[in-house]
């Protein structure tokens, strides 16, 4: 596994993006989307964990405009800063950033394959929201806070699509989840699994007041096994 610098242009400047290439140098590309603790050694694990599955992983800065290579650490205070920091992100920019990333993967000599969209908190909801307003090939949503409240959109994901939550999630209540778990009943390619003795981001091994080791294996075997199915190396 190897990895290198991009440069993404959008309409209002551009960005760094980091890319994890596989050791076998090629293969299906993978937007991954950043939580608000920004690009940490916890997002880098996980991008380092899908080039090892064999995907070429692209993670975009979704700050860049207002807070450069910002990252934070995982206590309360951590999260109190990087809440403030989100308070000033615009989401429909952030979603732009997102589709030119995945148009940048796209487009390098390294992706043989389609690309998907896989994001955590608040990128899940940017995922989501990606394979609703753009064109990936399979998208992963991990807890996305905006996603029962904007789950009409499936309708226009046509791509599959796979969501995680926790039933004990104190930023998502679980009637959210259920309006989910709902819409995705009578939506073909989508699925649901909900790990309900696990609250928010417990797949996050780096922050210990989040993380559940057990709903964290199981979501990830979940997902590997999807990626496998929608988007094969």
């Amino acid at each position: 596994m190897s990895t290198r610098t991009e440069r993404v242009t959008v309409a209002d400047g551009g960005f760094d993006l980091p890319v994890w290439l596989p050791e076998s140098g090629s293969g299906p590309g993978l937007v991954l989307i950043q939580e608000i603790f920004g690009l940490d050694d916890y997002l880098k694990s996980v991008a380092a964990d899908l080039a090892k599955l064999g995907y070429v992983v692209a993670v975009p800065e979704l700050f860049w405009r207002f807070e450069p290579k910002w990252s934070s650490a995982h206590d309360e205070a951590g999260i109190a800063a990087s809440m403030a920091v989100v308070g000033k992100f615009d989401f429909g920019l952030g979603l732009a950033d997102v589709l030119a990333t995945a148009d940048l993967l796209r487009g390098l000599p390294e992706v043989k394959g389609g690309v998907g969209v896989f994001g955590f908190c608040l990128g899940g909801s940017l995922a989501f929201s990606a394979a609703a307003e753009g064109s990936p090939d399979t998208a992963v949503s991990f807890y996305g806070s905006t996603v029962p409240d904007t789950i009409g959109a499936l309708d226009r994901v046509t791509c599959p699509i796979q969501f995680h939550f926790g039933g004990q999630d104190p930023y998502i209540a679980r009637e959210g989840v259920k309006r989910v778990e709902e819409a995705v009943a009578g939506h073909e390619g989508a699925e649901i699994h909900v790990q309900e003795e696990a609250g928010h981001a417990f797949h996050n091994h780096v922050a210990a007041i989040f993380y559940d080791a057990p709903a964290a294996e199981a979501a990830w075997s979940l997902t590997e096994s999807f990626l496998a199915r929608t988007l094969p190396v």
